[in-house]
């Protein structure tokens, strides 16, 4: 985690990302200390050095104190063009095993109109959603491999046992509501 940023000019920070050809997906998002100003959110770039050395700037996405997180692919963009970007010709050091995440404070208004770079594919489900799936498929797949038919159980007065279709209704009945309301947990 980098919560410290270089601030290159008063709307502008960026964020060093060393073995950046080793790194798949990337994270953004607030700490929740500072909020944006009212009106005003963050559009986040990636910038890789080029074969020749180069700064080459995409455009990922954006976040907002009403989406303080994104989480972006960027294994595919290392060799893609450069976009538009307000980073300008800032002399931001370059070396060929570091990249940036560069994140410019801007109008709201400004952010819905950028098109970010179509393979950044901003994940769809938030990640607490998606750990929960994954917890509940691994949940599932664990308990299921203990599963025995009742010729094969021996009895054993200090164990207990639960039918595997209790579990699978369970677990059914959970990933519905989870998909109806990601938050019905807390309620």
């Amino acid at each position: 985690v980098q919560a410290a940023p270089q601030q290159v000019a008063e709307d502008k920070f960026v964020f060093d990302l060393p073995d950046y050809e080793n790194i798949n997906h990337v994270v953004v998002f607030m700490l929740g200390t500072i909020p944006f100003p009212e009106g005003m959110g963050g559009s986040v770039y990636f910038c890789y050095p080029d074969p020749s050395g180069m700064a080459v700037w995409q455009l990922l996405g954006f976040v907002t104190n009403e989406k303080p997180s994104a989480i972006f692919k960027i294994s595919g963009l290392k060799s893609g063009k450069g976009s538009q970007h307000p980073f300008g010709a800032m002399n931001l050091p370059q070396t060929p095993t570091m990249a940036q995440i560069g994140i410019s404070v801007e109008l709201l208004e400004n952010l819905a109109q950028q098109t970010p770079v179509a393979n950044a594919a901003v994940s769809s489900v938030d990640s607490f959603t998606e750990f929960t799936q994954k917890m509940l498929d691994n949940f599932y797949n664990f308990a299921s491999s203990f599963a025995v038919t009742q010729a094969q159980m021996t009895p054993n007065p200090s164990e207990a046992f639960i039918p595997a279709n209790v579990v699978l209704k369970w677990y059914e009945n959970f990933q519905r509501r989870l998909t109806q309301n990601p938050l019905f947990w807390k309620t």
